[in-house]
């Protein structure tokens, strides 16, 4: 464990063991915890996704005792898995109060072609039959001589494979569960709101579609980043307003029905490497779009959230982006660099417009 970097005024970056460097932070002085902990299931041959730190009792608690009373904590989990880690931060102390689901249509599945299987098994043969291009986890095309990569359609060539010719072992991937829990309250909501400042949820700053030139209103003072624009009144109408966020976040690829609900795609190239000389190795980038969304959701406006698992430091630029201050703790060395140049990306765009609805086109 070194000492604390601080790539802006704002992010206070730890490198170590989140294990060790918890217990050095003082009991009840964060507002919230957003996190994209590890899903266990050893993604890409990474070591530091199959460790069992999501599942692990001591990690929850710790987070459970820096949070302020009512402060709440939400963590990505895979769809496999999140069984185990809602468990484990249930068992720590925390209140389950919902499960958020972030809906995708980018997914690539990952099943293993049985009717391939039995034909390797045999030795046997398959007839090529066409080509297609090959997409990546991120949704584009992994590049090669000459700008793609394609792969071999084959028939199956014995009566055993073709008897399995369509079968498969896994469905495409198109959601990912978020835990959302909160610490015992002191006393009432209202009454721990008003001492401590957490509690509730930023109903009115997270609602969906609202009127593009209503400001939500943000608590008063000199802290960084006071809000997207001006506070201004407007009726609250529901067409000013917007819709009451809802537990379901989803991408633009799902239809007009469900334009109700919170819309963030899959990060883009450019998002994911926006800041960086060399590009962003990390392979489970989230988008900074749905982390803002999800930090100003339960983080007061002059309050600190914390990471436990910065990886590549979206949630750290993410709440530099909203104007709020952050920590984060990282393990992996290799990541410091990213998430101290994505940081400091962040903290140039203040000057910037702010586009509707993201920051950035998610389709290069």
């Amino acid at each position: 464990m070194t000492d604390p970097q601080h790539p802006t005024p704002h992010v206070t970056l730890h490198h170590g063991n989140n294990l060790h460097i918890l217990p050095t932070i003082p009991n009840a002085s964060i507002d919230s915890i957003v996190t994209d902990p590890p899903y266990e299931l050893g993604f890409m041959g990474k070591q530091w996704d199959a460790t069992g730190i999501a599942y692990n009792v001591e990690l929850w608690t710790e987070c459970l005792r820096v949070l302020k009373p009512g402060g709440h904590l939400l963590a990505f989990g895979g769809t496999r898995t999140y069984h185990r880690m809602a468990v484990a931060i249930d068992d720590a102390g925390f209140d389950i109060r919902d499960s958020l689901h972030w809906i995708y249509g980018s997914g690539f599945p990952k099943s293993l072609d049985v009717s391939k299987a039995i034909h390797k098994a045999a030795g046997a043969e398959r007839q090529v039959i066409g080509h297609h291009d090959v997409p990546d986890m991120r949704g584009g095309n992994y590049e090669n001589a000459e700008g793609r990569m394609i792969a071999d359609i084959t028939a199956p060539a014995t009566d055993a494979a073709k008897q399995w010719d369509g079968w498969g072992t896994a469905l495409k991937p198109a959601h990912e569960p978020i835990v959302l829990a909160r610490k015992p309250l002191i006393g009432t909501v209202a009454a721990n709101v008003l001492q401590h400042g957490t509690g509730a949820l930023n109903i009115d700053g997270c609602r969906v579609g609202k009127d593009p030139n209503y400001h939500y209103k943000r608590k008063g003072g000199t802290s960084f980043g006071q809000g997207t624009g001006p506070s201004v009144d407007v009726p609250a109408t529901s067409s000013a307003l917007g819709r009451w966020p809802a537990n379901i976040i989803i991408d633009d690829t799902i239809t007009d029905e469900w334009t109700r609900y919170f819309y963030c795609a899959k990060p883009s190239r450019t998002e994911r490497n926006a800041g960086l000389d060399e590009g962003n190795k990390h392979p489970t980038v989230k988008p900074l779009a749905l982390m803002q969304w999800l930090i100003r959701l339960v983080t007061p406006p002059d309050g600190t959230v914390l990471d436990p698992f910065a990886g590549s430091g979206t949630t750290l630029a993410a709440a530099t982006l909203e104007g709020i201050n952050s920590i984060g703790i990282e393990l992996t060395d290799d990541y410091l660099p990213i998430i101290t140049a994505r940081c400091q990306w962040a903290e140039t765009q203040h000057d910037q417009p702010d586009p509707e609805p993201t920051l950035f086109d998610n389709h290069d």
